[in-house]
């Protein structure tokens, strides 16, 4: 998976840009997608019991919906940053007005997390969340051999002669096929994360 996205870092931005200039309800569908697992790795990294978190990510992607018009207008100097922050700080709305009593441990949590950027997640695991839930989104939008092509030249680091053998195409279908599917990853992550 590293190789993979070692070679997505150097992108631009245009989920983020569908978000912001229209109401694209698939480019909606995508992110929300994309950023649940991670969300839902935040909100269980702070200690948020698993039969409220459901309702709490809900909440934190209406806000996110309502920012979406922000980001037209003034958009972050880091994404990650960003949405880690409207995550926090929805999720220290949501404690406030719930029993404090029921956990008292959580709003610490929060607080020690609102002060240390890469206490959930560093910048590295971030990429590695997000391009694994693009990749999961994506796959079926290919063939199996143009998937396993790729996946098996980029991710496993096989070469593209051992490849061609294995699914029986040419070492140039494997090198199409790797360009194809990366260019489609690179445009599915543009703009989300620096």
């Amino acid at each position: 998976m590293s190789l993979l996205v070692i070679s997505l870092l150097t992108t631009q931005s245009s989920l983020l840009i569908r978000l912001r200039t229209s109401e694209d309800s698939d480019a909606w569908f995508r992110f929300v997608r994309i950023y649940t697992p991670l969300i839902q790795h935040w909100v269980k990294q702070l200690g948020v019991e698993a039969n409220q978190a459901d309702d709490l990510i809900q909440d934190i992607f209406v806000v996110l919906l309502g920012q979406v018009s922000m980001l037209a207008g003034r958009p972050p100097d880091s994404f990650r940053a960003w949405l880690r922050t409207v995550t926090l700080n929805k999720c220290r709305d949501w404690f406030r007005h719930q029993n404090r009593k029921s956990n008292p441990k959580l709003l610490e949590r929060i607080e020690a997390a609102i002060e240390d950027p890469n206490s959930l997640l560093s910048e590295k695991e971030y990429q590695t969340f997000v391009a694994q839930s693009a990749l999961q989104l994506m796959r079926d939008t290919f063939s199996e051999t143009t998937w396993r092509a790729c996946w098996e030249h980029v991710a496993r680091g096989k070469s593209a002669k051992v490849v061609s053998a294995e699914l029986g195409i040419t070492e140039n279908a494997v090198y199409l096929a790797r360009g194809r599917v990366l260019k489609r990853l690179r445009s599915e992550l543009d703009g989300l994360w620096e």
